[in-house]
């Protein structure tokens, strides 16, 4: 096998049951069936019928073989957690930022088997994570179906231990993270967290700082951010990297579509975040990004 098709090349053959009638899906199932021909799974023929239905992304490729007396490409599936892992792997390493040795460092090809975790119900992700999905699913389809498919069986957090009267009630109650390799995580790691983070849209995550060095990998935007109490807001489009060097303030304001996000923790992950305090939360509140 060559060096190039990845754990994330199983993932995009998964795709050749992307949903009918979802816009692009027909080109998705296309490009799928291409990396099944290109791996000696499907005849030239089969790839003709994903060619000719790739332009109607309600035509059922299926119900074409079947007329034409073709068998249905082979559905190789890889688990849905290591099919996450994969994809956020394969995303976090193609970004440019000063911690991506770390990060690099801390994502091992193979994670190892995955454990079982005990998913519980979050009303965060319920609400907001297919509205943040959306977009994700037009530039980065495989990363998105990886996260929708894998959802439920992660372990949603929305974290409770800033106090309330700092971080404020709409953070408190508007977000939810799940670790997908760390201490608690299905896949093991030792002094590393790596995850998805979901916050409600129109939410200010205030000015807080902890000792791990932090990835951001935003998946959505734009949202507004800024790295020292008193200073003003920046946007920042999705997929710009923001990398939290140990201790340095940080502040998020959520725009008008939820904050989704890969996140990182390179070490010192134990070590607890602390509010800032500052007296401009109640006017950053009220701005729209």
């Amino acid at each position: 096998m060559n060096a190039w098709r990845s754990a994330a090349m199983t993932d995009e053959r998964d795709l050749i049951d992307a949903p009918l009638g979802q816009a692009g899906s027909g080109r998705v199932r296309y490009g799928a069936a291409m990396a099944l021909w290109r791996d000696g799974l499907i005849s030239p023929e089969v790839l003709e019928v994903y060619r000719v239905t790739a332009a109607h992304d309600h035509r059922d490729p299926l119900q074409v073989l079947a007329e034409r007396g073709l068998p249905a490409p082979p559905v190789q599936k890889t688990p849905p957690i290591l099919a996450l892992y994969a994809a956020a792997r394969d995303y976090l390493l193609a970004l440019d930022h000063p911690g991506a040795a770390e990060v690099r460092a801390g994502l091992p090809a193979d994670p190892g088997p995955a454990r079982a975790v005990t998913p519980r119900p979050n009303g965060v992700v319920d609400r907001w994570l297919n509205p943040a999905l959306q977009g994700l699913s037009g530039t980065h389809p495989v990363l998105a179906r990886a996260i929708a498919k894998a959802a439920g069986a992660l372990d949603w957090v929305t974290y409770d231990a800033y106090p309330l009267n700092l971080i404020g009630k709409d953070f408190a109650a508007g977000h939810a993270f799940a670790s997908l390799i760390g201490g608690d995580a299905p896949f093991t790691a030792h002094d590393f967290d790596m995850g998805l983070f979901l916050i409600a849209p129109g939410t200010l995550y205030r000015d807080h700082a902890h000792a791990s060095p932090e990835l951001y990998a935003p998946l959505t935007g734009p949202h507004g951010w800024r790295f020292g109490v008193g200073r003003p807001l920046m946007a920042k489009p999705a997929h710009a990297p923001v990398w939290n060097p140990p201790h340095q303030p940080h502040l998020t304001k959520v725009g008008p579509v939820p904050f989704l996000a890969l996140f990182v923790w390179t070490r010192d992950v134990d070590d607890p975040a602390l509010v800032i305090p500052s007296d401009d939360w109640a006017k950053l509140e009220a701005v729209n990004v």
